[in-house]
């Protein structure tokens, strides 16, 4: 058998979510918060212990993957990020948390 046979390529780690998020193998960890954890200068073998559900091999193939593909990912990160700033725009109109801490304390005030 010949070198080249005995190397296989595989895919990163990634898996749609429900919300479509990517997901980092069978774990709930999203490659928002891994590539998160990366730029603020964490290690591969940080990550690992900071999710430790994760594959120390999948963390390397998660970051290479987005190394070799940054434009497309930072797009996917910068949809992402203005889809949860929006959701939280309509979340604090709908829900006006604007005040709710002081009702809050109303209510505790009252009760006393």
């Amino acid at each position: 058998m010949s070198i080249q046979g005995e190397f296989k390529v595989s895919a990163p780690p990634f898996r749609w979510d429900e919300a479509g998020g990517i997901r980092i193998g069978q774990s709930r960890v999203t490659l928002d918060s891994l590539l998160a954890a990366y730029h603020s200068g964490s290690t591969p073998e940080e990550i690992a212990v900071q999710y430790s559900v994760l594959h120390l091999e999948d963390i390397y193939s998660a970051i290479a993957y987005y190394l070799s593909h940054r434009q497309e990912i930072d797009s996917y990160l910068e949809q992402r990020y203005r889809k949860s700033q929006q959701q939280r725009s309509e979340f604090v109109q709908q829900y006006n948390l604007a005040d709710l801490r002081q009702r809050l304390l109303n209510i505790s005030l009252k009760e006393n």
